[in-house]
């Protein structure tokens, strides 16, 4: 059964700093390029039915308003920092409106830290108005399903800590790791869009630098690639897009790209 068609919208290419960074004034930093001003990393994934984003950080809320996400089925998480779980409180809005708790995907190890980040919502006597989060336990060795969506784990490695990234169809998405097994590689194999973390050109003790970005598309073979998670260290986004070799791109926040 052919997979459904997808409509991939990047909320947010930025680190956990974001950038501008705050108290910063590199050139990066005060750059007036649109492409350059970077939320936390995040990504909105469409098909005909069903809506999910992909991790929930510090500026969720914004950018759900910015891309009139007005429907929501569900949140993958792909592991517990606070830039890419802190606005999880701003589901309330879509508990309201759809009348129903918000499904929220991760594994045990990042639901038991939800569950300490927003101890409130889970409590045996709740405040009214808390945020209301059905929680659903992912096996990274196992396929799982969200309405019309078939969706495998990709374990990766940022530096000791298990992070998971996620592929849908033909499409696979990678954050906030340095090292990714030999045997997890050949699940990416086959995707024609690779999403991938590629913090700075210097080398970083849990993040791929560009070049290991790069090399790490080609050795996957991937038809397309795009570079999230990026530092004000990279430099310029269209100075950097220059020196790219083709099919693979600097992604930016408000990107959209569509998969058959």
């Amino acid at each position: 059964m052919p997979y459904p068609p997808l409509q991939i919208t990047f909320l947010g290419t930025g680190t956990s700093s974001g950038v501008p960074m705050v108290g910063c004034t590199c050139g990066v930093c005060a750059s007036t390029n649109n492409k350059d001003k970077r939320l936390r990393s995040s990504i909105l994934l469409q098909s005909p039915e069903t809506t999910i984003v992909i991790d929930s950080g510090p500026d969720f809320r914004q950018q759900m308003l910015t891309h009139n996400v007005n429907k929501l089925d569900a949140i993958l998480l792909t592991h517990s920092h606070k830039d890419h779980i802190a606005g999880l409180d701003d589901v309330r809005a879509y508990n309201y409106f759809q009348k129903k708790p918000m499904d929220v995907f991760a594994t045990e190890a990042t639901l038991n830290r939800v569950k300490v980040e927003f101890d409130y919502a889970f409590a045996a006597v709740k405040y009214a108005g808390v945020p209301s989060i059905q929680l659903h336990t992912i096996n990274s060795d196992d396929e799982f399903k969200i309405a019309d969506l078939n969706i495998i784990p990709i374990p990766v490695w940022h530096m000791y800590m298990p992070v998971l990234g996620f592929r849908l169809g033909d499409f696979t998405y990678i954050t906030d790791a340095n090292r990714i097994d030999d045997i997890i590689k050949e699940k990416i194999k086959g995707s024609k869009v690779l999403v991938l973390n590629a913090l700075r050109r210097e080398k970083h003790i849990s993040h791929f630098t560009l070049q290991e970005a790069l090399d790490l598309a080609d050795e996957l073979e991937a038809p397309e690639a795009y570079f999230i998670h990026l530092s004000h260290q990279m430099g310029l986004h269209d100075k950097v897009s220059e020196e790219l070799p083709p099919n693979r791109y600097l992604a930016f926040d408000g990107l959209q790209i569509k998969i058959p």
